[in-house]
Parts: structure tokens; C-alpha cells; sequence
């Protein structure tokens, strides 16, 4: 079977995971019990406050797509860009929305569906609520690869029948565009991890500081006015950002290693590997999601066991067939790229291992920030910043051990393309198992919500514990899959910088990023300092739009006669509103940082510089995002690990000390951390669709 034939594998895994998802997975959901009509009314008013957030975003985030559209419409017509190159922005932002959005559709739909589960047992609500994460994995991969496929198809019918672009071949001309419409995704997947980062966590500190901390009832209590939007805002930033977030890093893997094949030389069999073993993964997650059972009355040891089945048969599976694949495709002289695979897909799962037991309330790190709450707010925040300096060590080794590995193994040593292919291949490998693994992690909002409305309709305090069995556990494999999604980034990134590189050369620069260039010097401390930057910028709106959300907590609890003893309602519609409308407006400044920056720099210092920038962004940006995603799901943990009866349970001073701790992680875990991956990519993204005007307008030839 020739190459060609081979890409076909990549639009039929496309149908296969959207298939599955959609004609197997969500019927099953629907078929579950949707609850009493209680829980039918909690999780309906979720939905529509999702919904209505979820168009105010679009509807902004649009006038953006249309300005950036017209812009590099203007750049197409001057000469600077391929005329594809505004049209695969588009699609490349509108599929990553579409991801986020479908799955939130389903979420929000399985969580009544979870708890009424719940009921029967702890393993009847995870296959209800993994079911629901499922189907965001596995719509992340299946529009993914459609999108992928029908520009490769189209763009090589196009170039087989007209002029090709001045100095590249019909396949280089292929991918150099589709790698610009990774742009778009990772524009939309910053607005919307951003956006849903802030109006999540801006609902659930101001629910926690005032409803647990200062009125003593418990979490989720009906009474508190922000519950509902903090329900809608695990929807809107932990299921429709993740999505639209993993759905950029899938692709931008997959498009920045087929660009480096192209240009190691290795032509269409360089672009085949990486598609045909992303819809090879597609396979391997949908027998994986099978592997995921355990007993009915299984423990939360056993069902976070179940899961780590799936997950690692579905790794597996892949590591058995791209040996295939690879021999097939690139001959047995480059089987060296198959142990890059590998070395990716270990580095990914023992990342999560790593993750795991930092944030796990199984573990020494986790219980240690626990024990920290019995002497006040201050020693667990300074416990929780402790343990998450150091869980960076472990995957910078990973990660480090997993580059040099790929790009040796591959054949760096000889033909530095070909390392650098490694390299990127080595992240398509991580990702490959996108379906499963992000569905482990997408089930923790949909239990979380679950555990809500248990609280909210009163159900027995069985449901309610095995919930929060779910949610804790959720919480492990979130930080699990913040780690994964990380790690995967820092190799992209390092891909992207290498086809930055390149593309300059290509359009007739001289670039050579040695750092004892003066402009490298000073692009490097910019590109480190950025992270900084744009945590602040991010953290801070959390903190502004939480103090709106704590001032309208206080103000109903003073002035609604009646809420505290439960005899009249909260208005729940108030907080949503002032979360959604503080989230638009405080998502606009950060979200621009990374597009303006690498373009200002290049205008300004020249295409040595953003080499730098992009550089130093890098390093400081993976080692930022892993400490605060596992400071923040350990303090989570700690306090859920005080909840289950320790050291003095629920309402003791060591259980207050650790909700403070715990919103603190808050924005660090689910609003600053998982965006500075996207970060990182967007601003080589954007730095390869405006190389060639980057080169022309510089004011440092």
C-alpha cells in the first residue's frame, strides 16, 4: 500500500471517533436515569447559564477572528502569505470551539445523569460520568483529524493543478499552509481556557470564601447565590476550554511534525507518520474507554486503577502498531523514528505518574500540605507552593531525557532535520492516546457537577460522599491530564520554533539563534519573563472578578430575608451574570500579549530576536504551568483529604485553612497553569504565519 493510500486511515479514524462518541457513547448516556425533578431542574439551569456564556464568548471572540481574518487577507494579497493561509484560520479556531462546545453540550447533560447513578454505586456513576469525558475525547481527536484531512486532500488537489508557491514542492506547500491554521486554533483555545479559567474560578472562590469559609455551610449548599455559577463554570472552562485547548495541542503536533518531515526531507512519508498514527491512537482510545471497569462496589483505589487500564492498553496498542507503520512508510533506515514514538509515549505516561503522586491525597506531598492546615492558611499555602517547586523536577528530566532520546535516536547525530522530526514525532506519540486520556480528565468536571446537584436536591449523604469519592479522584487525573498536556507542549513548542526556523529561511532570511547574539540575549529574558506576565495579568482578573462575586454573596445573604434558613431562593441568574460579564472583559488583555508580542518583538529587534522569545517563553513557560497546576491540585486535594474526616473534618480550623489553600490553587490549576501551554504555541504560531512580514518590516536586518 503506497503512502497516499495510507493517509486515507486518517479520515476514517476521524469518522471512527465521532462515530463512537456520538452514535454509541451518547445514546447510552441519555438511556441513564436523568434523576428526580430536582436534579433535572439544577442540571437545566447549568446548561442554559453555560449556553449563554458559551455564546457571549463566541459572539466576541468572532469580531476578533474577523479583524485577524481581514488582516492576513490584506498580508495574502501583498505577497506575504498563501491565499489558503486566512481561510485555514478560520476553520482552524471555529473546529477547536466546536470541540469545547459539543462536549459542554454532553457534560452538562451527564451530570444529573451521574449523581441519579451515584445512587445505585461508586462504579455506576464513573462509567456514567467517563462516558461524558469519553465523548469530549474522542470529539477533540475525531474533528481534529477531519479538519487535518480535508485540507491535506483539498490543498493537494489544488497544487496538482496549479502553479505551486516560489521555492517549495506541492507536499511543502501543503503543509507550510496547514501549519498556519494551527494559529487559529491556538487563538480560540486561549480565549477560551482564559475566558472559562476566570469565570469558573472567580464563581468557585467567591462560593468558597463566603459561603464554606465565612457562613460555615457546606459546599454546594443551595443557599450559596454563586453555586450555580460555579457549576456552569466547571462547564464552561473545564470542559469547553480543555477541549478547545487539547484540540490545539493535537493538531499543532501533528501539523508542526509533518512540516519538519517535509523539511528533513522525508517528503509525503514524513506527513504520512504522523496522521496515520494519530487515527491509529483513535483506535486504541476507543478499545482503551472498554478496559475502563471494575466492580460494582470498587473502591477509589480501584477505579483510579481501571482507568490507568485504559489508558495504558490504549498506549499499548499504539506502541505495537507504529512499529508497523513506521517500517511500512519510512523504511527500516529510519525505524529510529518509531523509538521516538516510544520515547514520547513513556514520557507521557510517566509524566502522569509523576503528577499523580503530587496532587494525590495517597501520597506523602498531598497529605504533608494536609497536615500543614493544623497551623493556619499561611503554613498551607506555604506548603503548597513548596510541593509544587518541586514536582517540576520530574518532568523537566522527562522531558529533557525524552528530547535528546528522540532526536538521537532518530538520527540527529547525522541529519539534524531528521532529529528534529524525531523530536516532533515523540509529541505526536504522547498525544496519540488524546481520546482516553483527556477522557479521564474531562470526567472530573462532569462528577464535580454531580456531587453539586447531589448537595443541591438532597439526596442521601451516601450519594453525596461517592461523588466527592469521584471528584477527588477526577482531581488526580485532571492535574494527570494538565501534566500530559503540558509535557506535549514544551516538545511542540521546541517543533515549532525549529519550523519557525525554517520557514524564515525559506522566505530568504539568515537566522542562526546563537545566544551569544545580543538580540537573542534580550529576546531570551523577554521570552522568560512573559509567562510571568501573563500569569499575573490572568490570576489578577481572577482575583477582581472573584471580590464582584464575593460582594454579591455577602449583599444576598444580608438583604434576602429568609436564604440562610432556607425558606426563600437565592438569585442565582446575578452571579452568573457578573462571573460571564468579568470574564469577557478581563480575557481581552492577556490573550493579546501572546499575538502581539512576538510580532512587536520581530519588527522591532529583528527574526534573531523572537528565536529568543520564543526560546526563553518556552523554558520558563513548562516550568511555570507544571508547578501551578500541581500546587493547585494538591492544595484541592488536601482540603478533600481534610473533608474525609482528617484532622478534625468539615467546619474544624484545619478544614478552613485548607478552603483558603485550596483558593488559592484555584486560579493557579484551572486559569494561569493549563493556559501558559497554550501561550507557548500560539506565539511560535504566530511568529511562523508572520515570518515573511517579520522579515520585511524589521527594523534590525
Amino acid at each position: 500500500m503506497g503512502n497516499f493510500d495510507l493517509l486515507v486511515v486518517a479520515p476514517a479514524g476521524s469518522l471512527l471517533a465521532l462515530g463512537f462518541a456520538w452514535l454509541y457513547l451518547v445514546p447510552f448516556i441519555f438511556r441513564q436515569d436523568k434523576g428526580n425533578d430536582r436534579m433535572q431542574e439544577i442540571a437545566a439551569a447549568v446548561k442554559v447559564g453555560a449556553k449563554a456564556y458559551l455564546k457571549r464568548q463566541y459572539m466576541g471572540v468572532a469580531i476578533f477572528f474577523v479583524v485577524v481574518f481581514l488582516i492576513l487577507l490584506a498580508m495574502a494579497f501583498k505577497g506575504y502569505l498563501v491565499i489558503f493561509v486566512p481561510f485555514a484560520f478560520l476553520t482552524g479556531g471555529f473546529f477547536s470551539g466546536l470541540s469545547g462546545f459539543a462536549g459542554m453540550m454532553v457534560a452538562t447533560s451527564s451530570s444529573n445523569r451521574t449523581a441519579a447513578a451515584a445512587m445505585k454505586s461508586l462504579n455506576s456513576g464513573l462509567r456514567v460520568a467517563f462516558s461524558g469525558g469519553a465523548v469530549m475525547g474522542l470529539t477533540v481527536v475525531g474533528l481534529g483529524l477531519l479538519d487535518l484531512s480535508v485540507w491535506y486532500y483539498f490543498l493537494n488537489w489544488y497544487y496538482s493543478a496549479h502553479a505551486l508557491p516560489v521555492g517549495v514542492d506541492k507536499i511543502g506547500a501543503i503543509t507550510s499552509t496547514m501549519l498556519c491554521f494551527g494559529m487559529g486554533a491556538s487563538s480560540q483555545a486561549l480565549f477560551a481556557r482564559v475566558g472559562g479559567g476566570i469565570f469558573t474560578k472567580a464563581a468557585d472562590v467567591g462560593a468558597d470564601l463566603v459561603g464554606k469559609v465565612e457562613a460555615g455551610i457546606p459546599e454546594d449548599d443551595p443557599r450559596n447565590p454563586a453555586v450555580i455559577a460555579d457549576n456552569v463554570g466547571d462547564n464552561v472552562g473545564d470542559v469547553a476550554g480543555m477541549g478547545a485547548d487539547l484540540y490545539e495541542s493535537y493538531v499543532g503536533s501533528i501539523v508542526a511534525t509533518s512540516a519538519l518531515g517535509v523539511a528533513a526531507g522525508l517528503g509525503l512519508p514524513g506527513v504520512t507518520v504522523p496522521m496515520v498514527m494519530a487515527a491509529v491512537g483513535v483506535l486504541a482510545s476507543v478499545i482503551g474507554t472498554f478496559f475502563v471497569r471494575s466492580g460494582e462496589q470498587a473502591s477509589q483505589s480501584v477505579l483510579l486503577a481501571a482507568l490507568r487500564k485504559g489508558v495504558f492498553t490504549s498506549s499499548f496498542i499504539v506502541a505495537i502498531v507504529s512499529f508497523f507503520l513506521v517500517k511500512a512508510t519510512l523504511g527500516i533506515e529510519h525505524i529510529g523514528v518509531y523509538w521516538s514514538v516510544i520515547a514520547g509515549l513513556v514520557a507521557g505516561v510517566l509524566i502522569g505518574l509523576a503528577t499523580e503522586y503530587y496532587t494525590s491525597s495517597s501520597f506523602k506531598p498531598t497529605r504533608f500540605i494536609a497536615d500543614q492546615s493544623l497551623t493556619g492558611p499561611a503554613t498551607v499555602i506555604i506548603g503548597g507552593l513548596a510541593v509544587g517547586m518541586m514536582s517540576t523536577a520530574i518532568p523537566v528530566i522527562i522531558v529533557g531525557i525524552a528530547i535528546l532520546a528522540s532526536f538521537f535516536l532518530s538520527g540527529g547525530a547525522t541529519n539534524f532535520g531528521a532529529g528534529l522530526y524525531g523530536i516532533a514525532i515523540s509529541a505526536v506519540g504522547m498525544l496519540s492516546t488524546l481520546g482516553i486520556t483527556l477522557a479521564t480528565d474531562a470526567y472530573g468536571p462532569v462528577a464535580d457537577n454531580a456531587g453539586g446537584n447531589a448537595e443541591m436536591s438532597h439526596l442521601p449523604p451516601e450519594v453525596r460522599k461517592r461523588t466527592d469519592a469521584l471528584d477527588a479522584l477526577g482531581n488526580t487525573t485532571a492535574a494527570t491530564g494538565k501534566g500530559f498536556a503540558i509535557g506535549s507542549a514544551a516538545l511542540t513548542a521546541l517543533a515549532l520554533i525549529a519550523a519557525y526556523k525554517d520557514e524564515i529561511v525559506r522566505f530568504g532570511g539568515t537566522i542562526t539563534a546563537s545566544i551569544m547574539e545580543p538580540t537573542v540575549l534580550v529576546g531570551l529574558f523577554l521570552g522568560g519573563m512573559l509567562p510571568f506576565l501573563f500569569c499575573s495579568m490572568t490570576m489578577r482578573a481572577v482575583g477582581r472578578a472573584a471580590g464582584k462575586i464575593v460582594v454579591e454573596v455577602r449583599r444576598q445573604f444580608k438583604e434576602i430575608t429568609g436564604l440562610m434558613e432556607g425558606k426563600s431562593k437565592p438569585d442565582y441568574a446575578r452571579c452568573v451574570s457578573i462571573a460571564a460579564a468579568a470574564a469577557q472583559a478581563e480575557m481581552i488583555a492577556p490573550s493579546l500579549l501572546a499575538i502581539i508580542s512576538p510580532i512587536a518583538i520581530g519588527i522591532l529587534m529583528g527574526v534573531e530576536a523572537v528565536a529568543g522569545l520564543l526560546t526563553g517563553a518556552l523554558v520558563t513557560g513548562f516550568v511555570l504551568a507544571v508547578m501551578m497546576a500541581n500546587s493547585g491540585g494538591a492544595w484541592d486535594n488536601a482540603k478533600k483529604y481534610i473533608e474525609e474526616g482528617h484532622h478534625g473534618g468539615k467546619g474544624s480550623l484545619a478544614h478552613k485553612a485548607g478552603v483558603v489553600g485550596d483558593t488559592v490553587g484555584d486560579p493557579f490549576k484551572d486559569t494561569s497553569g493549563p493556559s501558559l501551554n497554550i501561550l507557548i504555541k500560539l506565539m511560535s504560531m504566530v511568529s511562523i504565519v508572520f515570518a515573511s512580514f517579520i522579515i520585511a518590516n524589521s527594523l534590525i536586518k
